[in-house]
């Protein structure tokens, strides 16, 4: 906002120059007069400043010695006392469980590997010639067995084993066999 009136200010100074016979009112007069006040009051103190630049940095006004003491100062409060620390410790040790209780065992799934993926791929489209996206998405009971069958596909295709279509965007995907042949029934 001062941004946008000191930007409005100094547009009202110029159109003053260029178009003298222009009318000003009072307040822009004021605001004027204003940003010029403000104008003289930041001279004077970059003028007292020039001078300070100068030195500063390179005499030392107040030379303060302070040595603090050699020997470390401990004052203990009410609590480091002997009373107060037992006490502390019997507290802690009242608190501590009684009974062992067991930690909970952490299982952990076993995830099917990108290969077996890929090879569970190229068997199902020896039986069937084709397949879908969504019909391996639906067989797949866990989200990352589907993650790693959508990568099984792409590198599939990236080696030439498959051929890749979606019809449009968010279709379902359609794989097929690269090299059409008679398919395999087991």
């Amino acid at each position: 906002v001062q941004f946008v009136a000191l930007a409005a200010t100094l547009l009202l100074i110029k159109s003053k120059s260029l178009l003298p016979v222009l009318e000003l009112t009072e307040e822009e007069e004021g605001s004027i007069e204003d940003l010029q006040e403000r104008l003289r009051q930041y001279q004077v103190y970059r003028d007292a400043a020039a001078p300070l630049q100068v030195c500063f940095g390179h005499t030392i006004l107040h030379e303060v010695q302070y040595t603090p003491p050699r020997e470390p100062l401990f004052v203990p409060d009410g609590y480091c006392a002997l009373s107060e620390m037992e006490l502390a410790m019997t507290r802690v040790l009242d608190n501590l469980p009684r009974e062992l209780t067991p930690k909970a065992k952490a299982t952990v799934r076993p995830t099917i590997s990108l290969e077996q993926m890929m090879n569970n791929l190229k068997q199902r489209i020896e039986r069937q010639m084709r397949t879908r996206f969504s019909d391996i998405r639906r067989e797949e009971t866990e989200h990352k067995n589907v993650i790693v069958g959508f990568l099984a596909i792409l590198e599939l295709f990236k080696q030439g084993d498959v051929l890749i279509v979606q019809a449009g965007r968010f279709d379902d995907i359609h794989i097929e066999k690269e090299r059409a042949s008679t398919p395999t029934y087991y």
